[in-house]
């Protein structure tokens, strides 16, 4: 695992989308998205969650208990997510614009989609940022458009409503997710 590298990839896609998708799309490297992208990075946000959990709030037993299922529900939400996002963005793409693409394209597709959402994750596991959290998904609009355009090839024609359908299905379904893992271990508890 090279951090420098996922680094550079996150700054590159988050300062200029459009060149980036180019350079994922001349890689060709379609099966390295998710051990090298996605999952470190998962990893990065349910860390910065869990250590979130404990300032201000001292060590004990319950606060450790919250950590440990706050980490849990990041993780899970994220991983689920990025793997739901990328099976309903293959059917989306198959039904509205009747062309298949490989399943490893549409993980790469939706791994590198979800930068937006995986750094602030990162940053607002450890900065109570909720609002502004979400405000700055709106970006991840940018990054879809770019990358439809770019790695995907969808057409003019289509490309804003396609791009729509594509952000709200990658930033919903990690937190739909989220709200039933939390849910679900309230209920559980």
């Amino acid at each position: 695992m090279n951090y420098k590298d996922l680094f550079q990839q996150v700054v590159a896609l988050l300062s200029a989308p459009g060149k980036a998708w180019d350079e994922i799309a001349e890689r060709g490297r379609f099966k390295e998205v998710a051990p090298a992208f996605v999952y470190p990075l998962i990893g990065l946000c349910g860390l910065s969650t869990f250590i979130g959990a404990f300032v201000g709030k001292g060590m004990n037993a319950d606060v450790f208990q919250v950590a440990l299922t706050q980490c849990c529900a990041v993780a899970v939400a994220l991983f689920g997510g990025f793997f739901l996002a990328a099976y309903l963005m293959g059917r989306l793409h198959m039904r509205w614009l009747r062309q298949r693409v490989d399943p490893d394209v549409m993980l790469t597709f939706v791994g590198y989609s979800m930068v937006v959402t995986l750094v602030l994750d990162i940053v607002s596991g450890l900065l109570s940022i909720a609002l502004l959290h979400w405000i700055l998904q709106i970006y991840t609009f940018v990054v879809v458009y770019e990358g439809g355009r770019r790695l995907l090839k969808v057409s003019e024609d289509k490309q804003t409503v396609w791009t729509v359908l594509a952000t709200l299905t990658i930033l919903v379904c990690p937190a739909v997710i989220e709200f039933l893992f939390n849910r679900l271990s309230v209920i559980l508890n």
